[in-house]
């Protein structure tokens, strides 16, 4: 039921629903459809590279990390127009249309092999995921974060709610996805994951009114003005990002050139941040920058060990544990299930010690989360030995890996979302939350990097020899986990202070809905985060 206690008079029915805005769940639908397409696709791509364009294991992981780390790329770019010139909306929409023409062509496979042509098919869908990504990533997340007072103590559930919407969906496309294109044939499980993000967009569309005029452009006049007499600016920033699809096309195939970049436009973007932040900030505001940086620097480590469920771990619970004949891709699927289960538990554990002055510190949350990313890589090992190298895998140690990679994740991914949002000063919010994606996308390269390594060795011994060499850089990454994550731990204290909470106030937008009318009122409680 409803809670109509706030915001519900002044919103004439467009209040809230179980606590928080209406339009949340919009945003929660949207992404959940969107996630059954991309997760669906990302359950399939390890196998449908070396299963059917006969890609080497190593090959086939460095391609896999370098889509995904240009899918957490290209959202730096998108979160930049939306801010200057788009608004998030607008390019959610635009995002969201790109994605869908690349679940399609996924459906397009050809012959295989890689000397079969319809391989540039492939590339070209794998671009236009790209940038599609690009648009709609980062800003959707910031459209929730907009719906919320800075100093609101529901953010944190809002951003677990909204992460259960993308793990719904990601179950659902796991599931779906990864049996019919394994069981079927590629271009169903592919095609059923064009069809939800068809579904992604249809609901944004409809529903966006419920969004109460959050992310629109900072400048809607700027957008309508004529550039060289021919097209108005919006037309011509999304006719160049369609032409964008070309360089990511040959991008995409040039693994090595996409390490390079990353490491390139990272020094830039840290750059660009630290100049803003020294520069045009107040002290506490550039305080609070330096907190972000430190808790994007973790997201490589983190997501470089976590994104191996998709590559190595996918191709080690094919190949070395007893599945029970369940296909290896629907696996995938327990991350996601296990979010949707413990997210609310979360949410709920959150506010509970939020309330008694016992909720660790944004940072804190954060080495818990590593911690647990170490040991679930551990547990794995020690399961493997227990029955002997030689011997099959027991399922169990995926369920296992799985649970403590889920709930480190819950530890880290939706707080670091919510964090970006209440950190960042207004008129960088997509920027910020476009470099926690490009922190990601490094993260997702460096998983490549890991899974190419796993691939690569002991093969002339046999399988057991390749299982053991899998099993021995599990080891050395779970240990490496679990001693930064206990350090993180031990100096969040002193990144919590420049956080600063004490002195965070809202801007006078958020802070004054009721005055603005129905279109911004969202229904704000205004007391102040607790935090240990």
């Amino acid at each position: 039921m409803a809670d109509n206690s706030i915001g519900s008079a002044a919103s004439g029915g467009r209040g809230e629903l179980f606590g928080h805005p209406k339009g949340l769940y919009v945003l929660f639908m949207a992404e959940m459809w969107e996630r059954f397409s991309y997760y669906g696709m990302r359950a399939l791509l390890i196998f449908y590279l070396t299963q059917h364009w006969l890609f080497s294991d190593g090959s086939a992981s460095l391609i896999y990390g370098t889509y995904t780390s240009l899918v957490y790329i290209t959202p730096v770019l998108g979160g930049y127009l939306a801010d200057k010139y788009l608004g998030q909306r607008k390019a959610v929409l635009f995002g969201a249309i790109m994605l869908t023409c690349g679940h399609g062509l996924m459906a397009f496979e050809g012959t295989g092999g890689q000397d079969d042509p319809a391989l540039n098919i492939f590339w070209l869908a794998l671009s236009f995921i790209i940038v599609g990504s690009g648009f709609l990533k980062a800003n959707i997340s910031v459209i929730v974060g907009q719906l919320y007072s800075l100093t609101d103590a529901r953010r944190d559930g809002a951003y677990t709610i909204f992460y259960m919407g993308i793990n719904v969906g990601a179950a659902i496309g796991t599931i779906v996805a990864g049996y019919l294109g394994q069981t079927y044939g590629w271009k169903y499980g592919f095609g059923a994951a064009g069809i939800g993000m068809l579904l992604g967009l249809l609901v944004f569309v409809w529903k966006t009114s419920l969004l109460l005029g959050r992310g629109e452009s900072p400048d809607p006049a700027r957008l309508k003005r004529k550039i060289a007499g021919l097209l108005n600016l919006e037309w011509t920033l999304y006719l160049l990002s369609l032409l964008s699809v070309g360089g990511i096309w040959m991008l995409v195939q040039m693994q090595g050139a996409v390490g390079s970049l990353l490491l390139g436009s990272g020094i830039i973007l840290l750059g660009y941040v630290i100049y803003e932040a020294m520069t045009k900030l107040s002290p506490h505001e550039r305080d609070r920058i330096f907190a972000v940086v430190f808790l994007i620097a973790l997201q490589p480590l983190f997501w470089g060990l976590f994104e191996q469920a998709g590559s190595s771990l996918n191709l080690f619970t094919d190949r070395y544990v007893d599945r029970m004949g369940v296909p290896a891709s629907v696996f995938q699927s327990l991350n996601p299930i296990y979010i949707v289960l413990l997210g609310p538990v979360f949410a709920g554990l959150w506010v509970f010690l939020a309330k008694r002055g016992l909720e660790p510190s944004t940072p804190a949350k954060f080495g818990l989360g590593i911690v647990q990313l170490g040991l679930g890589f551990l547990v794995l090992v020690v399961g493997a030995h227990l029955v002997g190298v030689n011997a099959a895998t027991p399922v169990v140690f995926i369920f296992l890996i799985y649970l403590l990679h889920t709930t480190g994740e819950l530890c880290l991914s939706p707080v670091g979302l919510s964090a970006m949002n209440r950190l960042a000063p207004k008129h960088m919010a997509s920027l910020i939350m476009g470099a926690w994606f490009f922190a990601t996308a490094g993260g997702n390269f460096v998983a490549g990097l890991i899974a190419s390594a796993t691939g690569s060795g002991g093969h002339a011994g046999g399988t057991d020899m390749a299982k053991g060499y899998v099993l021995e850089i599990y080891t050395t990454i779970g240990f490496v986990a679990l001693g930064v994550g206990v350090l993180v731990m031990m100096i969040a204290p002193l990144v919590k202070r420049l956080m600063h909470l004490d002195t965070l106030k809202d801007d006078q937008e958020l802070a004054g809905y009721e005055e603005v009318g129905e279109a911004q009122t969202v229904g704000i409680h205004p007391e102040r985060e607790t935090r240990s």
